[in-house]
């Protein structure tokens, strides 16, 4: 890699870096604070950078409580495209997608189960600006996935039926997951749930 190349590379993580870390601080405050009493300064100033930085990243706060989660769905196309190619698809989707809601170095907190922090999200999500940019996300993510599994499958994604239908399918199994989590009492982890879903779409979800 070229000197100039290794910078670009290293701009590009710094920016993901504080694009990551301004969403979880917006996710965090908000959940201990509550919606209504988090600013945009307040963010900023978790973040430890500038409400002009802030603006250069998000339009919103809802937009920046949901970017880690569009972020990390949009890194589960980026596994999928690179898993080996004689992969059966159902272990390329169901890898991708269960590795990227374990822990991440990039965010430094996984998926607590404290109850306070699950009913603190559960709340969030009632927010009609959170929930309109997590339909908006939603979107996006599929036809990324369909994209990727149009390419592993040697289908046309805006011809046939199958890339989308799977990417769609992923997507709704992962908002079930996330929802019996957000639910479920006591707590349960998110990783070994996530996998439960995914194997039930891949055998046609017999009972």
């Amino acid at each position: 890699m070229s000197v100039e190349g290794a910078r670009m590379g290293l701009r590009e993580r710094k920016k993901q870096q504080t694009r990551a870390a301004l969403s979880w601080a917006t996710i965090r405050l908000s959940v201990e604070r509550g919606w209504d009493a988090v600013t945009v300064e307040d963010i900023a100033a978790e973040a430890n950078v500038s409400v002009r930085t802030f603006r250069n990243y998000f339009s919103s706060k809802a937009e920046a409580f949901v970017a880690r989660h569009l972020d990390r769905m949009l890194r589960v196309a980026d596994d999928l495209r690179a898993r080996p190619a004689d992969e059966p698809l159902s272990e390329a989707v169901v890898g991708a997608v269960q590795a990227r809601f374990l822990s991440e170095p990039d965010t430094n907190d996984g998926y607590p189960c404290s109850r306070q922090w699950v009913d603190g999200i559960r709340l969030m999500l009632t927010e009609p600006d959170v929930q309109g940019e997590f339909l908006r996300a939603g979107m996006l993510i599929q036809h990324e996935l369909a994209k990727t599994i149009a390419e592993r499958t040697r289908t046309d994604v805006t011809r046939d039926v199958y890339p989308n239908l799977v990417a769609a399918a992923t997507g709704a199994a992962t908002t079930v997951a996330m929802d019996h989590w957000l639910r479920a009492d006591p707590p349960v982890e998110i990783g070994p749930l996530l996998r439960e879903v995914l194997d039930r779409l891949w055998v046609g979800l017999r009972p």
